[in-house]
């Protein structure tokens, strides 16, 4: 399928193929590893109970080849950066979670360019989940069980989704949530980490001189299938300043919101309208590149390769 879009941003690479990417019945992942092929990307398939999750490694990095696959950094701790590349039935998936995805790619591209060599960028299979299905069953999860076993435990995850639409960077305070409660001494450690990979998320933000940065909670993401398995990692998302600025009023205003947004059961027309209406408009035939704001691009790419510096 040709690329017949007309807009500038999708005229240069990577973006080149981002509309072939959400195009109806798209072979996404066919897509996904042809391009990491032509962006000369150094790139593994691991697949995990039917899931096939991509990876890139920096340019000639030396490699532990083990019966699933070749992983780099074995006991190490590298920046994991990742994004989901699976979308909703029926969903372009313009923002949740192509765009993500490519500008991942064009931050793998940057670290190269740059010599940066300690990173690794997972495009993860299976984040969402159809009803019936329990966190379990995220790719995510079986995931993180299997980077423990190559030694990759400790490396720092941070969760890239809904990237595109606006430019107020919202760092996640999901796993807060779930996790305050807890008293079990292995939850308490990745609480621990959790709040190191925040920091070292608002150092970086700081030192790009970015001013619209909100810890927040936010839906569900790979993040949660991570921390079932005993792996902290911290998600980062995006939101159009106005939206923000609202979702911020009601956190405040409704002390419960942040409970019935981690449930993901937002049934109630009240609290339906009280979501962000980027969110209302992701896992739908509304997530189109009509809602991106290409002039805040650059930023989010700039953002993810500079936490690995």
């Amino acid at each position: 399928m040709k690329n017949n879009n007309k807009e500038p941003w999708a005229k240069a690479s990577p973006y080149h193929r981002f509309f072939d990417f959400i195009a109806d019945n798209a072979d996404r992942y066919s897509i996904l590893i042809e391009h990491t092929e032509k962006l000369k990307l150094n790139t593994t398939v691991i697949n995990i109970e039917g899931n096939r999750h991509i990876f890139i490694f920096p340019a000639g990095q030396k490699s532990l080849r083990t019966s699933d696959g070749i992983i780099s950094f074995a006991g190490g701790n590298p920046y994991l950066l990742c994004a989901h590349y699976d979308r909703v039935a029926g969903s372009p998936g313009a923002n949740d979670n192509s765009i993500a995805v490519f500008h991942l790619l064009k931050a793998a591209v940057s670290l190269g360019q740059n010599g940066i060599n300690n990173w690794i960028i997972v495009f993860t299979d299976k984040e969402e989940l159809t009803p019936g299905e329990k966190l379990e069953d995220q790719g995510s999860f079986t995931l993180a069980k299997k980077m423990k076993s190559w030694g990759l435990g400790k490396a720092k995850i941070f969760n890239f989704d809904s990237c595109g639409a606006g430019d107020v960077f919202i760092i996640s305070t999901t796993t807060d949530q779930m996790l305050k409660d807890s008293g079990r001494p292995n939850l308490s450690r990745i609480r621990n980490v959790i709040l190191k990979l925040r920091d070292h998320a608002l150092v970086t933000a700081n030192r790009l001189r970015m001013e619209k940065v909100l810890l927040a909670p936010t839906p569900f993401s790979d993040d949660v299938g991570f921390l079932r398995a005993g792996l902290a990692s911290q998600t980062i998302t995006i939101l159009p300043a106005a939206e923000a600025e609202k979702y911020e009023a009601t956190l405040r205003s409704r002390t419960d919101f942040a409970d019935i947004i981690i449930s993901g059961k937002i049934n109630a027309p009240d609290e339906k309208r009280r979501l962000p209406e980027t969110w209302r408009n992701i896992n739908n035939a509304s997530d189109t590149p009509s809602r991106l704001t290409p002039q805040f691009f650059e930023q989010v790419v700039r953002f993810m390769a500079e936490l690995c510096r």
